[in-house]
């Protein structure tokens, strides 16, 4: 750990021309030139940090191309549409074979039968028998676009190639 403290010190203390080369040794590529200092400050300390603690989880990293994906199709109004926050109180009803179900929103979690659940998957999965995203079950966040998942698989490669090359 000191020798990385070391290194980010050493890396802020560099001017504009010299982080520049920074970048072409960490990336192995050219800085893009409008870059300022600061980006290019945060970037290369990031890849540093990145070598010496881990990057980014394989889950994340498919998160991430998949809303590039999302982004690329829907614009970024569409995909970055905010997820409604429950608030605590709020009771979600939803209708599955004739009958209804009815979950209260807690305060860090969620009631469905007088017993507690850390998540609505956990409920979707009591009530139907198999796996369902729980949000989606009752409704809280809206069906994906037609087509959406062929879209994501066929640019998977090109976001993939954009986290490697450290550009999300």
């Amino acid at each position: 750990m000191p020798r990385v403290q070391d290194e980010l010190a050493r890396l802020a203390a560099l001017p504009a021309h010299r982080l520049r080369i920074e970048w072409r040794r960490q990336f192995r590529s050219e800085p893009p030139a409008a870059l300022s200092r600061d980006l290019l400050l945060r970037a290369i300390t990031y890849k540093v940090q990145e070598r010496a603690d881990g990057g980014l989880s394989q889950a994340v990293k498919r998160t991430l191309r998949n809303l590039v994906a999302q982004i690329t199709a829907e614009g970024a109004d569409g995909a970055l549409r905010l997820v409604p926050t429950l608030k605590p109180g709020v009771r979600l009803v939803r209708e599955w074979r004739g009958r209804a179900h009815s979950v209260l929103v807690l305060e860090d979690g969620f009631e469905y039968q007088g017993q507690r659940h850390r998540s609505l998957t956990e409920i979707a999965r009591q009530i139907t028998g198999a796996h369902w995203s729980g949000p989606r079950f009752f409704g809280v966040v809206p069906k994906r676009a037609k087509g959406a998942s062929a879209f994501i698989r066929r640019t998977r490669g090109h976001a993939a190639e954009a986290v490697t090359h450290g550009q999300l």
